[in-house]
């Protein structure tokens, strides 16, 4: 999936999720939902879930590197395997 703008906020059962759009390998666009957010190492990541229709999958979260700016934020793909893996560890050792 590639970098992407956050684009919209949905509510689903009262709460609302931060929405962005990724380009999956086949070319198709994804909506995904931020489901939290975290520091790692000096850096800032979303936790995220795909929307199906209204509402937000569980079929697994995937984890984007995000940069912040003063009103929005970009997600960007972790493509060093080493920093995924040690990503994906720090989150899960959150939960």
């Amino acid at each position: 999936m590639s970098d992407e703008k956050i684009v919209n906020a949905i509510d689903d059962d009262a709460q609302e999720y931060v929405i962005f759009t990724v380009t999956a390998q086949d070319g198709s666009e994804v909506e995904m939902a931020v489901v939290d957010e975290f520091d790692y190492d000096g850096k800032h990541y979303a936790a995220a879930s795909r929307v199906v229709g209204d509402e937000i999958s569980d079929d697994g979260v995937y984890i984007y590197r995000t940069k912040l700016t003063e009103d929005d934020f970009t997600v960007e793909k972790i493509t060093d395997a080493k920093e995924y893996d040690a990503v994906v560890k720090a989150y899960t050792e959150m939960e």
